[in-house]
């Protein structure tokens, strides 16, 4: 038997995320009820059980929800690239599932994606930004660096809030990319330049997390992102030496 076709697949890496998955499943589902879509939840093997009741809950109810428990290679990066891989849509959206990444943007992004390769959710243009203005004010300053050093196209180079379509990213779905944490986004975003995509970003706003708490230790992430930031530098230096 073939395997249903899908128009959209919407990547969701979880960890620990039990309280807010159903919602935001719930959620994507009504922002996309006129789209042919899916779900992936791809899962690290939560302790607290996120992928176990994600299968429980949509087990024998929609083909569309698939959750995917990963034993092996964890991490953010690794989740979200397996996610992409067994997506069955010729577009392909990722976003995370604490609710920073506002599922009512979704039908916006299909609407635009016809027009471009990507769709980037952005903190940094006019219209968007973070409830937390300290966070806001730091993430700001580090992603105008980042522009600046890597002259990269977009003002959120953090966002991992994306539509885009697979066929054009197809060259890019690799393990040196997708790895680590948040910052395979900006390897991402630093190869679709090169290959000269389109990248299109639309405001986005970040509200303070409800349930749960956040995987990201500042000081950690900013030196990891730090040493994406610099190779990437030194890769593009060696190859273009003037």
């Amino acid at each position: 038997m073939n395997r249903p076709q899908f128009e959209l697949s919407v990547i969701l890496p979880t960890f620990n995320e039990s309280e807010n998955i159903i919602p935001l499943i719930e959620a994507i589902s009504k922002n996309l009820r006129e789209i042919n879509y899916e779900i992936i939840i791809c899962d690290d093997n939560s302790p607290d059980g996120t992928g176990l009741l994600t299968q429980k809950t949509y087990r024998g109810q929609t083909s569309c929800v698939r959750t995917i428990i990963r034993k092996k290679d964890k991490g953010l990066a690794r989740s979200v690239l397996q996610g992409i891989k067994q997506a069955r849509g010729n577009l392909i959206a990722v976003m995370d599932t604490d609710f920073n990444h506002n599922p009512d943007k979704l039908p916006q992004m299909y609407r635009l994606i016809r027009k471009t390769d990507i769709i980037v959710g952005s903190r940094y243009v006019k219209g968007g930004g973070m409830e937390n203005r300290w966070r806001n004010l730091l993430s700001l300053l580090y992603n105008r660096l980042i522009r600046f050093i890597l002259k990269l196209p977009v003002y959120d180079n953090l966002s991992g809030f994306f539509m885009f379509k697979k066929s054009k990213l197809k060259p890019l779905l690799r393990p040196d990319i997708f790895c680590g944490y948040g910052d395979y986004f900006i390897r991402l975003l630093f190869e679709a330049k090169k290959r000269k995509l389109l990248i299109r970003e639309i405001p986005v706003f970040y509200p303070n997390r409800l349930h749960g708490s956040s995987k990201s230790r500042f000081l950690g992430i900013l030196v990891q992102y730090s040493r994406t930031v610099m190779s990437l530098l030194r890769s593009n230096l060696i190859k273009h030496p003037d």
